[in-house]
């Protein structure tokens, strides 16, 4: 069988510096082919070349073997490519029904059919098992339902490449498993899939091959039931990967925070917990389960309606993220490109903002040379790819941007950090790397709570988990009661 799609000694540079070499991936009609690497190690920007989001340097593109020339996304989108972006493209104003159908709108004539738009929308939202009211305004959806309308629009062009770049990432398991039901039914009807991931144990359930880029270089492909999970982690890292998750050997001490009864509209409904330092307390449950709002009131990002907090056993008013920020509290939200970082500013901005006075002098000037030294040393500690302190945000890849926004509250001394999804879009390797971070600012008494998707992480870093379902905390388990099945049976109520 000839390939649908070879990309064959791809190479491209930016400023100078290499971001691809010589790379060659050959994906065959009816194939699910999952293509890994580290944060920065070209995945993004090959799917770029080929969607004609990026001009390649040097190199060759086939289509069903024959050489095609992409110079914009016009020119993929007659070939058949679709993608969806790690970070979403919808339009935040335009309902649901016109961003699935945006780049098809006046297809049909000068006069638009809305009844048809909205039906054919909503059809195709089902057929692949879910809800959405097609009128809704795209900004007004969760992260979740974006990332389903995402999928929605590229699946509207009738593709016969489909790119998918990390899916999963803000998907629940229930989910998670219709999108792969999905995949498979395409996979069926002939469609050449690309699946970027940084899910190991998805790319052995989903993948027939994988391709691993390291630096910019590509490793021959080779089909997963031929190979398992260290040898991949072998070829991303150049090393094994011996231990996931560090030991927790860390003293907890008094409370620090607790929330009592907390309401938010009809999201959060009733909420108790307590933080104590030290801690890493998590939060389980299934998208729409209330673990961002429950987080988001207690930071006061929204309002509770109802509800106590108190900070060393004294009640606390939080009125605002500046006054939570005020008493100690720090956020890593889960959109980071939204809320957790400044993409026009510099790395050394965005570290910055959570403390500038611990950069300036006793009249308020910023010390440049204090607030360089302070940013590198946390560009260094996090092993921030970069160019320097001054690139900004927003040329990053995206696990790189996500060590920015923690940066920010490394960079101060807050008694609770709050981390919703701590590796979202992040690669094995630096996972990592945030653990053990996570796992060192417990040992100096910082109470954290991470929130996360997936069980595995929660089980591996945290002391003791609640589970959340429809507003409420429905259990709670401590390390030597963990048990993915368990967490599970509480997240759907089966318990």
């Amino acid at each position: 069988m000839s390939n649908r799609v070879e990309l064959r000694n791809i190479s491209k540079s930016f400023g100078g510096i290499s971001a691809l070499k010589n790379v060659t991936l050959k994906v065959m009609p009816g194939e699910i082919h999952a293509l890994v690497g580290e944060n920065g190690a070209g995945k993004s920007t090959l799917m770029k070349i080929l969607s004609g989001a990026c001009i390649k340097d040097t190199g060759r593109i086939f289509i069903d073997d024959v050489e095609v020339y992409i110079k914009n996304t016009y020119d993929s989108k007659k070939l058949g490519i679709g993608i969806i972006y790690q970070e979403f493209s919808l339009v935040p104003e335009l309902s649901v029904a016109e961003n699935v159908f945006l780049n098809q709108l006046g297809k049909a004539g000068i006069w638009m059919k809305w009844g048809n738009i909205r039906k054919e929308a909503e059809e195709l939202i089902k057929k692949i098992g879910f809800s959405i009211n097609p009128s809704s305004k795209a900004g007004d959806l969760s992260i979740a339902q974006q990332q389903i309308v995402e999928i929605v629009k590229a699946l509207s062009e009738h593709v016969r490449v489909l790119i998918l770049d990390e899916p999963s990432a803000v998907l629940g398991p229930q989910e998670i498993h219709k999108l792969f039901n999905t995949l498979e039914r395409l996979k069926k009807e002939g469609v050449a899939i690309i699946y970027i991931s940084h899910h190991l144990s998805e790319v052995f359930q989903i993948a027939d091959r994988v391709t691993v880029l390291k630096d910019g270089i590509s490793s021959e492909s080779l089909p997963v039931s031929e190979t398992d999970r260290n040898s991949i982690i072998r070829l991303m890292l150049g090393r094994s990967l011996d231990t996931m998750y560090p030991l927790r050997n860390s003293i907890i001490g008094e409370e620090v925070l607790r929330a009592v009864d907390i309401y938010l509209a009809d999201k959060v409904k009733g909420v108790s917990f307590d933080l104590k330092s030290g801690e890493i307390v998590g939060i389980a449950g299934l998208v729409g389960s209330g673990r961002t709002e429950t987080v988001r009131a207690i930071f006061a990002a929204d309002k509770h309606k109802k509800g106590k907090i108190y900070m060393s056993g004294k009640e606390v008013q939080i009125r605002s993220p500046w006054e939570a920020v005020s008493i100690g509290i720090g956020m890593v939200p889960e959109d980071r490109k939204q809320h957790g970082v400044i993409l026009s500013l510099s790395i050394k901005n965005n570290i910055s903002l959570t403390d500038f006075k611990g950069i300036a002098d006793h009249f308020g000037f910023i010390k440049a040379k204090k607030e360089s030294n302070n940013a590198n040393g946390l560009i260094d500690k996090l092993a921030i790819k970069t160019q320097n302190e001054n690139q900004e945000v927003g040329d990053l890849s995206g696990g790189n941007q996500q060590k920015v926004s923690l940066a920010k509250w490394f960079n101060r001394d807050c008694k609770v950090i709050i981390i919703d999804e701590p590796t979202r879009g992040v690669d094995v390797g630096a996972k990592v790397e945030i653990y053990n971070l996570i796992n060192e600012l417990s040992h100096k008494g910082v109470a954290i709570m991470v929130i996360s998707s997936e069980t595995e992480e929660l089980m591996g870093i945290c002391d003791r988990i609640l589970v959340m379902r429809n507003g409420q905390i429905k259990g709670e388990l401590v390390k030597n009661e963990f048990s993915e099945e368990d967490i599970l049976r509480m997240s759907i109520g089966a318990n």
